[in-house]
């Protein structure tokens, strides 16, 4: 980077406002020393947000800095947060958000692929006010429509005989009760999941994960870990046969020959946006049955129409799991998660007593309902395939561009770009992965980052995203990446 292109960097990377922004007056005052046309072009290079007809309301609570000395000393110290100067956020409105200034930012990480319908929508903040006026809990020991009509609902959405919902309040309690449910049934303890998987960090789920750097080192026993089907740094690239055989490999050689299950995500969200090789999970399922094993979709990033081309991830494999899991989107950010199976899979439970407090909890499920009569509504399926091809294509023409992006990948509105620094080696870039993440905060989007390398950008907007959002998005990384 040159001396000049330095200079300005210095001068304008943490003053990146939007148009019609209460605070760009600050921003005309900093560059105020520097001539006219200088100030043109800092202004002319710097993407503009698209018009949004809504201001928030102004703000009167705590400082940025007052909340983070809270945070360090009450919560616990494994609660991090993002970027070197943390965002304060007050306000949301579909897929934007806004800091304790009136800030206006765009999310393109959804609360981690949990806002699908967009922050505060009105059909969904109504449901609920609406519910909590009448009936905020009881129990399900209890009758009350609200749980029965929403697991009705979501059982239409599913294929086969998966009709039967238990409901619970995150997408780690739900992926524990369906590897427990799997070994009940058939018998065995021994499950098998892809390496660089994630599926939570309770006792059953930390071990079903496969990544070290989620995982404590505590008894986990009775799961084996395939080899990945990635296409990008697999060893059998797009191939996804070759790597199902190592999961035959491990029934044959490391097992009994008899598995209780096999658990996926459809696309790896944690693990950096990975979607699974073709041909893997229908070779993967004719194995696990055969071993008298149950499969298992974890769909608790890619559920809920996030794919675009399917409302569910696994659908685009071609294949009907035994339980499905989900959480996040179901119901936009209201603490919700849930097992649906087969009515043969769930009688397992009841050899037993085994219950649930807060799983389907009326103002819970009233809200997942809404969201799912919102996706219909508004078409937010066929909207997050249109605007995601739309972004992939973006996206993919910066790869071209700049040889610090190493991959692009993903469907629909769950996108992943991976950055590396020699594209042959596919060295990691973690560090400039955090400079254009900040960068890009500076400019007004708000992405994730994952992967195993934390080298992956990771992109799941609300499904109301447009195309003049995907326009800023990747503008907004061109700039940055401009900087490296």
């Amino acid at each position: 980077m040159g001396s000049a292109r330095k200079k300005m960097a210095g001068l304008v990377s943490t003053k990146f406002l939007p148009r019609m922004n209460p605070v760009i007056c600050r921003r005309q005052r900093c560059l105020s020393q520097l001539d006219e046309t200088q100030n043109n072009t800092v202004a002319a290079s710097i993407p503009q947000l698209p018009p949004f007809d809504y201001s928030p309301s102004p703000y009167s609570g705590p400082s940025a800095d007052e909340i983070l000395a809270k945070r360090k000393q009450y919560l616990s110290p494994s609660v991090s947060h993002l970027y070197k100067t943390p965002v304060n956020i007050v306000e949301g409105k579909r897929q934007y958000l806004y800091d304790d200034k009136g800030r206006r930012y765009l999310d393109a990480f959804g609360g981690i692929a949990t806002v699908c319908c967009g922050h505060c929508h009105p059909d969904v903040v109504e449901a609920i006010v609406n519910q909590t006026r009448r009936l905020q809990h009881s129990t399900v020991l209890y009758l009350n429509h609200a749980v029965a009509d929403f697991a009705e609902a979501l059982a239409s959405k599913l294929p086969g005989d998966l009709k039967v919902v238990f409901f619970t309040n995150s997408g780690t309690e739900a992926n524990e009760l369906a590897i427990l449910m799997a070994r009940l049934y058939t018998g065995c303890h021994d499950v098998i999941s892809p390496r660089n998987s994630y599926h939570g960090n309770a006792a059953g789920t930390m071990a079903a994960t496969a990544q070290s750097i989620w995982k404590f080192n505590v008894v986990q026993s009775g799961v084996h870990h395939a080899v990945n089907p990635d296409p990008y740094r697999g060893v059998f690239g797009s191939d996804g046969e070759k790597y199902a055989r190592d999961v035959q490999d491990m029934i044959d050689f490391g097992t009994s020959g008899n598995v209780g299950a096999f658990i996926s995500e459809a696309i790896q969200g944690v693990g950096g946006v990975i979607e699974l090789a073709p041909g893997y999970l229908p070779a993967v399922y004719n194995s696990i049955k055969k071993a008298g094993g149950l499969c298992i979709a974890d769909e608790v990033q890619a559920g809920f129409a996030r794919t675009g081309s399917h409302f569910w991830g696994f659908e685009a494999h071609g294949v009907v799991p035994d339980i499905v899991t989900m959480a996040k989107g179901i119901g936009n950010g209201i603490p919700l998660g849930a097992v649906v199976t087969t009515p043969e899979i769930a009688e397992v439970l009841v050899r037993r007593n085994y219950f649930n407090t807060f799983g389907g909890n009326p103002v819970c499920t009233a809200a997942g309902l809404a969201v799912l009569r919102v996706i219909e509504k508004e078409k937010l399926q066929q909207n997050a395939s249109s605007v995601g091809s739309y972004l992939k294509h973006r996206l993919s023409a910066l790869k071209n561009k700049y040889e610090l992006i190493g991959d692009v990948r993903g469907r629909g509105l769950i996108l992943g770009v991976e950055l590396v620094t020699d594209s042959e080696l596919k060295t990691p870039a973690k560090a400039e992965t955090l400079q254009v993440l900040d960068q890009m905060k500076d400019i007004g989007v708000l992405v994730g980052k994952g992967g195993y390398f934390a080298n992956v950008f990771r992109i799941t907007p609300p499904l109301c995203f447009t195309r003049q959002d995907a326009d800023f998005l990747v503008d907004a990384m061109d700039l940055a990446l401009s900087r490296i």
